[in-house]
């Protein structure tokens, strides 16, 4: 084979393996939740995990840019809690302090910057209070 072709379709493919990775996006990370069910009351501490899906890696470096609490919509969508950051020291987990007032089920939605990705990681959790 002639050598230069060679060259070639190494740089061909190599820039083709860059383009790829350059296209993992926002869509390849998940929260997860730590303990999906929990006592109700306030000050009730709510942890996630972020997960790299293809890797199945926690992610530790994560900087967490917005969060909520909501009832869950098939309860009560407009009733929103408090949320604080809140201590973890497990890696890739996320703790966030906040009153889950109800036994039901509360949505935490998440947004995130990770580092080396343009776009934000946004998440949806669904945690489920008890008595």
């Amino acid at each position: 084979m002639n050598p230069k072709l060679l060259a070639v379709a190494m740089l061909v493919a190599g820039i083709s393996l860059t383009n790829v990775a350059a296209f993992a996006g926002a869509n390849d990370y998940a929260f997860e939740p730590v303990a999906p069910e929990m006592k109700k009351g306030d000050d009730v501490i709510v942890a996630v995990r972020l997960v790299h899906k293809p890797t199945g890696k926690p992610v530790s470096d994560a900087v967490i840019v917005r969060t909520r609490v909501d009832m869950a919509p098939d309860n009560m969508a407009d009733m929103v809690s408090p949320v604080a950051a809140a201590p973890s020291s497990d890696p890739g987990v996320y703790a966030f302090k906040t009153d889950l007032p109800m036994a039901g089920r509360y949505l935490l939605s998440v947004a995130a910057k990770v580092q080396g990705e343009p776009e934000t990681v946004i998440g949806k959790v669904i945690i489920k209070a008890t008595k």
